[in-house]
């Protein structure tokens, strides 16, 4: 029993998030936060434009009010308005931005339109943006689109599914719709190979630098690379006089006569 009181308190959170997004769609409005309160419910709606979404006096969130009590049974809902800090990095208020733009001059000016936001949200630090604007009258009377972009855009992996700001708006014109989307990197993102250098501060050490001790060679090490090597030669053998040759041949002759 309690998770299907879980799940229909969802449902009826993510309609009334519907409705209100359809009903001020024009206002720039993107995010709603429903909070429970012991008075009631408590919805904050951020928008870039508040103005539109107060209406003239209140109308606009009184209608608003009786539209909830009635729909979608809740007790005692309170409207609050946030405003969008940064609205150029807000992906929906800027679709609804050129789709209103659309509305007011028509296709014709849809070049103006795009290059002129996507310099707007690249000078105000984007990593990169695309706008896309695709239908009949763009550029000529047959369904085409057009693509503007700039800086660096991920069209896959982690950081596209869930960091990548993305919406989507529509312009009702005379010769038919114009669909817009609008995909926008924040500053804030930090991408798989960005890599951060850290400054170390060069402090002057303070007292005597240690001497390095002296290494000191070998003397016979060298000794022996200072001395070149001498050549073994044999000693030759010395020379006999040609008296002793003479008594050595005498001693010979003398032998053999004895023998006989």
């Amino acid at each position: 029993m309690i998770e299907r009181e879980f799940i229909k308190q969802k449902l009826r959170e993510y309609k009334v998030h519907e409705y209100i997004l359809s009903q001020l769609a024009k206002a720039g409005t993107n995010k709603t936060e429903i909070q429970r309160t012991p008075l009631g419910e408590k919805i904050i709606i951020y928008t870039s434009r508040p103005g539109l979404v107060v209406g003239r006096k209140g109308e606009n969130i009184k209608n608003l009010t009786k539209v909830l009590k009635t729909k979608f049974n809740l007790e005692n809902p309170q409207i609050e308005i946030g405003e969008v800090k940064e609205p150029l990095f807000d992906a929906q208020a800027v679709a609804d931005n050129i789709a209103s733009g659309l509305e007011k001059f028509g296709p014709k000016r849809f070049k103006s339109l795009g290059y002129g936001k996507l310099q707007e949200v690249i000078d105000a630090g984007a990593l990169g943006a695309e706008i896309v604007i695709g239908g009949r009258g763009v550029p000529g009377a047959r369904a085409k689109s057009w693509r503007f972009a700039a800086g660096h855009m991920k069209k896959s992996g982690d950081i596209a599914q869930y960091y990548v700001k993305k919406a989507k708006s529509v312009a009702n014109l005379k010769s038919g719709t114009i669909g817009i989307q609008v995909l926008i990197m924040t500053p804030d993102i930090i991408l798989p190979d960005h890599i951060l250098f850290k400054e170390v501060d060069k402090k002057p050490i303070v007292g005597q630098i240690a001497n390095k001790p002296e290494v000191k060679e070998d003397k016979k090490t060298g000794e022996k690379e200072k001395k070149p090597q001498k050549k073994l030669t044999k000693p030759r053998a010395p020379r006999k006089k040609a008296k002793e040759i003479k008594e050595n041949g005498n001693n010979k002759e003398n032998r053999t006569e004895k023998n006989g």
